[in-house]
């Protein structure tokens, strides 16, 4: 019987040490795989956007079809009443960058 339980024990070393040794493996290989697929990949490109505009300036007008929509929004704002000629007047500058 002991020559039974020494074989049992044996397998059972030889056994852990072969998973240990198969997932240590297989964690290589997946850390080698990640590495090999990451330069594969094309980088990644972002637009920055430009700065946010000061306190009390206006945002740099790029596109003029812009800049008389929102000329018009106010126009329809004072003409509703909901806006004064004062406020009309220095929004109008503020879109105006002036």
């Amino acid at each position: 019987m002991p020559g039974l339980l020494r074989g049992m024990a044996r397998t059972a070393v030889v056994a852990g040490t072969a998973t240990a040794v198969s997932n240590r493996v297989s964690r290589r290989q997946a850390g080698r795989w990640a590495q090999q697929a990451a330069p594969q990949q094309p980088p990644q490109y972002y637009e920055q956007a430009p700065p946010p505009p000061a306190h009390g300036q206006a945002p740099p007008a790029t596109d003029t079809s812009a800049q008389l929509e929102q000329l018009q929004q106010l126009g329809e704002l004072k003409a509703q009443g909901i806006l004064t000629e004062q406020e009309f007047q220095e929004q109008k500058a503020r879109i105006l960058g002036r």
